[in-house]
C-alpha cells in the first residue's frame, strides 16, 4: 500500500480570517477591515465565519510587495 502525503496548504482553496491575521501579522479588526474594504474575494458562512479565496488573496498580497 502507498500512502501519499500532499500538504494541506496545497490543496486548500480558502483561508480563514486567522490564517490572514498570521500570514500578515496583524489584527483581527485589520482583516475585518480588508473584507469590508473588498481587497480580494470572500464569502461568509455560517455562524458569522468568512472564508477568503486563497487565489484572490494570493494574486491582491503579490500586488502589495
Amino acid at each position: 500500500m502507498t500512502t501519499t502525503l500532499q500538504s494541506s496548504t496545497a490543496e486548500k482553496r480558502c483561508y480563514t480570517v486567522e490564517e490572514l491575521q498570521n500570514i500578515l501579522c496583524v489584527s483581527r479588526p485589520t482583516v475585518y477591515a480588508l473584507l469590508k474594504r473588498n481587497e480580494f474575494r470572500w464569502f461568509q458562512i455560517g455562524g458569522g465565519k468568512y472564508r477568503i479565496s486563497k487565489k484572490s488573496f494570493d494574486e491582491w498580497l503579490d500586488t502589495q510587495m
